[in-house]
């Protein structure tokens, strides 16, 4: 249709075959849906290293989603995963608010309390490919807020006790969390593409193939 436009139009079409044939606009990547037990089965595996690894390699918290609102990454987590919405002061201080803790099932009222946690720490996404990555890529991971998994308010004590382990070593301390937990964490490697080691691998299996085998596993792949 484009090519019989062009032609009835003769040279006053010249000018807008450059409109015409220039390529669409990229789309955003679609998210993918699949089970627990398929999705772990995405997940390539390689041997860890943790070799030149420091936490400084990930620039956070940066100026978050929305950097004319004066909030960093942190803040911007905390508002937005409230259940009972905290005032927003001057300087982006949160003030009240309630929050609640997945990993152990505690509600906070205390900005104060709550870590942001990296649903896979940063060691162990530099152990599973992040090594490889610009500096650019890693700072938009440690600040993700395009999956809202990715980054988590949760007790900060809950948060020091997973440190930088992963499902292998640590599990939240509440069963009624630990499905959406592996769920997550599986849908962050996805988005990452991070690998998972041998160890990694079995834990999650095992909880692919029994108390979580209807868990629901949605991501999208980072750009």
């Amino acid at each position: 249709m484009i090519k019989n436009f062009v032609r009835g139009f003769g040279a006053l079409s010249l000018a807008l075959i450059p409109l015409l044939s220039a390529p669409a606009a990229q789309a955003a990547p679609a998210a993918e849906v699949t089970t627990l037990a398929d999705a772990v089965g995405l997940v390539k595996v390689t041997e860890e290293d943790r070799t030149g690894y420091t936490r400084t390699k990930f620039k956070h918290w940066n100026a978050g989603d929305d950097t004319g609102d004066g909030c960093n990454t942190r803040a911007e987590v905390l508002i937005a995963e409230a259940v009972v919405a905290p005032t927003v002061e001057a300087g982006c201080k949160v003030a009240g608010g309630t929050w609640v803790s997945y990993y152990d099932g505690q509600e906070v009222t205390s900005a104060g309390s709550l870590d942001i946690d990296h649903m896979v720490p940063l060691a162990e996404a530099w152990d599973s490919g992040a090594s490889t990555w610009t500096a650019e890529r890693r700072e938009a991971y440690a600040n993700d807020q395009g999956a809202d998994v990715s980054l988590v308010a949760v007790t900060a004590r809950s948060n020091r006790q997973k440190s930088d382990q992963d499902p292998a070593d640590w599990m939240p301390p509440s069963p009624a969390a630990q499905c959406r937990y592996v769920g997550e964490w599986v849908a962050t490697k996805l988005r990452w593409q991070l690998t998972a080691d041998d160890r990694e691998l079995e834990a999650l299996k095992v909880y692919a193939e029994g108390p979580c085998e209807d868990t629901i596993v949605r991501y999208t792949p980072a750009a």
